[in-house]
């Protein structure tokens, strides 16, 4: 167990994130994503989902200012941003964004999406994991449920032409939700970010343009 931690906390992104100031490191997997996907392009109003420790929040947090100078032109333009992060476990706070200690999927969360963002919301995120019993098929299963929990959100809440990152677990019905989104958005990627660990059967679905 001792060994384990050690080789973590040796590892490359770990000592990265240290380093840079994240909360974890998988503030590298939404860093890779973007490089690859440019998912943050003209993103002002984004909604975390499943958002402890809050690394994924300091990454927004980090593109939407710079979208701010970034894209001050004569199209989509915001002159503020709006973060919200929700959690069932507490997230130390983090300065102009707003984190809700809830669970997703109750009715009074739906209701302050709306209320925040009045259906204007350009980037919906997740990174949220289901608490693994070790049994590969149940543990795919549980996470997928939760994944529709989350496609319920974007559609009432991501607007027109809005995108959205979610982490699911490969396995036989992964195709099924992919189906799914690809009703949804007018383009799908999938991809597992260099930071994932290589062990992690994780792979995110990146939702492009919804429709």
């Amino acid at each position: 167990m001792v060994n384990k931690k050690k080789q973590h906390k040796q590892e490359q992104f770990y000592k990265q994130a240290k380093k840079e100031g994240y909360r974890a490191r998988s503030a590298y997997k939404l860093i890779d994503i973007q490089n690859r996907f440019n998912i943050f392009k003209r993103s002002f109003y984004i909604l975390d989902l499943g958002c402890a420790p809050g690394s994924w929040l300091q990454v927004a947090k980090k593109y939407t200012e710079d979208n701010l100078t970034k894209y001050e032109d004569q199209f989509y333009h915001r002159d503020h941003y709006k973060i919200m992060g929700i959690d069932v476990n507490k997230v130390s706070p983090i300065e102009n964004i707003y984190i809700i200690q809830k669970d997703l999927t109750l009715p009074e969360v739906q209701e302050q999406i709306e209320s925040y963002f009045q259906n204007k919301l350009d980037l919906i995120l997740s990174d949220a994991s289901i608490k693994k019993i070790g049994n590969k098929f149940t543990d795919h299963i549980k996470q997928l449920n939760l994944c529709y929990d989350i496609l319920r959100i974007v559609k009432k809440n991501l607007k027109y032409k809005g995108n959205v990152v979610i982490k699911a677990f490969q396995g036989s019905d992964f195709e099924k939700l992919a189906i799914e989104m690809k009703k949804i958005f007018r383009f799908l990627k999938s991809y597992k970010p260099a930071s994932s660990k290589k062990k992690s059967n994780e792979i995110f679905l990146i939702g492009l343009h919804k429709k």
